[in-house]
């Protein structure tokens, strides 16, 4: 078991250097995906400046509270992307027949899937630190032990969300081949839908975001317990529900888990 662990870490922290001595080939390509990570997040949060500029209360969120929801989903959403993004390649991997060499190495097939040498590095995350800096500054956050722990326990949790249902979404590749129109609208629904506060939505999109994909649990129901709301206009909700992300992130991970290995046994190539 020691040396299955010591093995899986050897590994990993070869990927990690592989993907440093990657930026450092490629520099230009690197501050070309900085300067599109820092816009794209510029221009979602310059859509939610120029909404609340129409509409200067959603339900009792003001402007400085929903840039806040937003920089709470970004660290989950990040800290998913910086260590997890590679699990989007697995449909890529099985279409293509290359899926099949990982299933005959001394590895476990989803850790090297995780662990692929690619152009991974956490810029993304530190942006995603900056604007939460200044968003907790914009809410005037109360700081206390509990928030910390909170804050670490969302992030975490959200991440593992975040993870479970695109690990989902790659172990259905198993099955069905190309799924580019399932992903897109997934993260369709998890970009544009966290970017409000819940409550604005009808019943259907209320469940669909807590329950069915509970991407809600990665920044409103958080938030809801660190800026100490316990009630919405046509909405009422246990403000306690923040404190659940991580166990809903481990029950998620679990159960997506559970169903890569059944894909797996599954599996029986695609013939390439």
């Amino acid at each position: 078991m020691a040396d299955a662990g010591a093995r899986h870490w050897s590994a990993y922290r070869e990927f990690w250097r592989l993907n440093f001595l990657t930026l450092m080939e490629y520099k230009v390509n690197f501050f070309i995906w900085l300067a599109f990570t820092i816009v794209y997040h510029g221009v979602a949060l310059g859509a939610i400046w120029i909404m609340m500029s129409r509409f200067p209360s959603m339900n009792g969120w003001h402007w400085q509270q929903v840039f806040f929801l937003y920089a709470l989903y970004m660290l989950g959403h990040t800290l998913n992307n910086t260590f997890f993004f590679t699990i989007g390649e697995v449909p890529d991997l099985v279409r293509e027949g290359r899926f099949d060499r990982l299933l005959v190495r001394p590895l476990d097939p989803l850790f090297q899937v995780l662990s692929q040498p690619g152009q991974i590095w956490p810029d993304e995350l530190v942006i995603a630190l900056i604007v939460f800096i200044l968003a907790q500054g914009a809410v005037h956050l109360q700081w206390s032990s509990s928030t910390v722990v909170l804050l670490v326990l969302a992030t975490l949790g959200g991440a593992y969300i975040d993870f479970a249902i695109q690990l989902i979404i790659a172990t259905l590749s198993f099955w069905v081949v190309r799924l580019d129109a399932l992903r897109w609208v997934v993260m369709s629904l998890e970009n544009d839908f966290t970017r409000y506060p819940l409550s604005i939505y009808n019943r259907a999109v209320r469940i669909m975001l807590a329950y069915v994909f509970p991407f809600a649990f990665m920044n409103y129901f958080p938030a809801t317990v660190l800026l100490h709301k316990s009630a919405e206009v046509g909405y009422t909700f246990n403000p306690q529900l923040g404190w659940l992300t991580p166990v809903v992130g481990a029950v998620w991970f679990a159960a997506a888990y559970s169903f890569w290995r059944l894909g797996l046994n599954k599996y029986q190539g695609t013939g390439s």
